[in-house]
Formats: C-alpha cells, sequence, structure tokens
C-alpha cells in the first residue's frame, strides 16, 4: 500500500497471480497509496490483458473480477491437475438451463414449448441447488405461473460479465451434444 516505484500492471499482474479469489477493480485500486484513477487501472489491465495474450493462462473479466485462469486449449491437455471436479448434467438440464439463459424471464411452460416435452421439478431443482436460476415473479396470465432467470452466481461460475456474453446459439448446441458424447462414453466404459 505504500508508493512503488514498479508500474501498476506489474502490481496488479502480482495481486492476480496470488490472489486466491477474482480481484474487483475496487480491490485492485486499493493495492496503490494515493490511489490509481479508473483510467490508470484501466491502462493497466489493458496492458495485461495484451501481455498475457496467446499464453497458458489468461486475464479474464467476470462478473466477480478480474483473474488469471488456464486458456481453455490448454485446460484440455492437463485435466487431471484440477482436483476440483465438477458434475455432469444431462441433456435435460443443460438444455433447460440455456433456455432460460437465452429467453429469460421464462416460464416452465415456455421451456416446454421450446423443448416440446415436460420439464420435470427434479431439472428445475439441480439448477435452483446449483445456484443458476432463480424465480424473478410470476408472469400476469391465468395461475400467475413462476418466471425463471438465470442469478449472479450463473455468470460467476461461467466467468461471463453479463449475458451480453453467452456464446452464440451453435456453441451451446455443439458444447450439450460434446456433453452428451462424454457421458455416454464413460457409461460404455463401465459395462
Amino acid at each position: 500500500m505504500s508508493e512503488s516505484t514498479l508500474p501498476a500492471d506489474c502490481i496488479i499482474e502480482a495481486a492476480l497471480l496470488t490472489a486466491d479469489k477474482p480481484l474487483s477493480r475496487y480491490d485492485l485500486r486499493q493495492l496503490f497509496e494515493p490511489k490509481i484513477s479508473s483510467d490508470a487501472l484501466s491502462d493497466a489491465l489493458v496492458i495485461l490483458k495484451a501481455r498475457w495474450r496467446n499464453r497458458a493462462l489468461k486475464l479474464e473479466e467476470s462478473l466477480d473480477g478480474w483473474r488469471f485462469s488456464v486458456d481453455s486449449g490448454v485446460a484440455a491437455n492437463i485435466p487431471h491437475l484440477y482436483a476440483e471436479k465438477y458434475p455432469k448434467y444431462s441433456r435435460a438440464v443443460m438444455e433447460t438451463l440455456a433456455i432460460i439463459a437465452y429467453r429469460q424471464p421464462v416460464t416452465r411452460g415456455d421451456i416446454e414449448a421450446v423443448r416440446g416435452v415436460a420439464v420435470s421439478s427434479q431439472i428445475m431443482q439441480v439448477l435452483q441447488e446449483r445456484g443458476w436460476i432463480e424465480i424473478v415473479g410470476q408472469k400476469e396470465v391465468a395461475g400467475k405461473p413462476n418466471l425463471w432467470a438465470t442469478t449472479e452466481q450463473f455468470l460467476i461460475d461461467l466467468r461471463l460479465k453479463n449475458l451480453k456474453d453467452l456464446p452464440p446459439l451453435e456453441e451451446i448446441g455443439q458444447l450439450i451434444e460434446e456433453n452428451q458424447e462424454e457421458n455416454s462414453g464413460s457409461l460404455k466404459d463401465n459395462e
């Protein structure tokens, strides 16, 4: 917190590389005394993003702040190094989540109309327990069905700043297909 002769981007880089959680713009400005301006912070982040372009790690901003993460191309080659195992979700869960994310707020009836099948309570419960969806109101029609939308936790877990950062729908379809193939492959291995 004292005045340093190091450039701001070096101090921010060190903080981000050693932090155990993403750091907000506010957190990053607290590294300096006197505080650096928002413009100076933005400039330092641009320098860092450029410095880490085309490397194994990348600097990214999500709703909960700035962090370094392993580039997806590199991560695919070192999956055994990750201790945290993410749950695998069924195609129905992934489709339901995609419909909610891209069309929110939606009712279960809206989801069922898109999927062409009934949405089980278990699917909605799985997504709620994960913290990815929540009820945001009721639709002003007969029966007042619940309106569902994604949460901040959804954005944080997917490392997005906002819903505009969602990938194009074509990519979502490919991810669901890949997830389905992985799940069926692991089932065959266990037989």
